[in-house]
């Protein structure tokens, strides 16, 4: 089903005629837009961009797009559609950030690297593109810049049970055991 609704959508991306709206309207294209992608309604949300001439979509729609192709598990037409959402606006943390978790989820861990440092050049507190990195040099067994990427994820976001997992695992395999425990008794508190 999904790879039918994803054939779908990219022959209403790419087949069929644009729409024409002004700018007002596009605005409130996208409003919708984003309510029916975070309501789950991917087809609509879809069908909506279609309508947006290519020439008159920013970097979040193109952004919304390329989630939605990333949902259907279609990396390639994503990595496009992201780099086509940077064209338009690169400046967008998100849009580095999602390329970065592509080339994570695909153990190219430098490129990775490279897009969440992007993201951080945007949003130097965006504790999830820290963690992120912090995995990639964690897979990498690069072990220092992971613990350090991992503690930069906390101190944004102190909450987050995850951050302080992937720490102790670093400082495991630092082998510093005693702060291994005390990042394990924490995230184990906040689960």
């Amino acid at each position: 089903m999904k790879k039918v609704l994803y054939i779908i959508f990219l022959s209403l991306i790419i087949f069929f005629p644009q729409y024409s709206f002004a700018e007002e309207d596009i605005s409130e294209l996208k409003k919708e837009i984003i309510v029916l992608y975070n309501s789950n309604k991917i087809k609509e949300a879809y069908q909506l961009i279609s309508k947006i001439p290519e020439d008159k979509r920013d970097g979040e729609i193109w952004l919304l797009a390329a989630n939605i192709t990333q949902d259907y598990g279609r990396n390639l037409d994503t990595i496009y559609l992201l780099e086509k959402a940077v064209s338009v606006d690169s400046k967008n943390y998100k849009i580095y950030y999602n390329l970065g978790n592509i080339y994570l989820n695909d153990n190219k861990y430098n490129s990775a690297i490279n897009q969440y440092k992007k993201s951080l050049k945007y949003n130097k507190e965006f504790a999830h593109a820290w963690n992120n990195m912090g995995l990639a040099y964690y897979k990498l067994d690069d072990y220092k810049k992971a613990k350090s990427a991992f503690m930069r994820a906390i101190s944004f976001q102190t909450q987050n049970a995850d951050f302080y997992y992937n720490l102790a695992c670093t400082y495991k395999k630092m082998n510093k055991r005693k702060q291994a425990e005390k990042m394990l008794n924490i995230y184990n508190t906040l689960k």
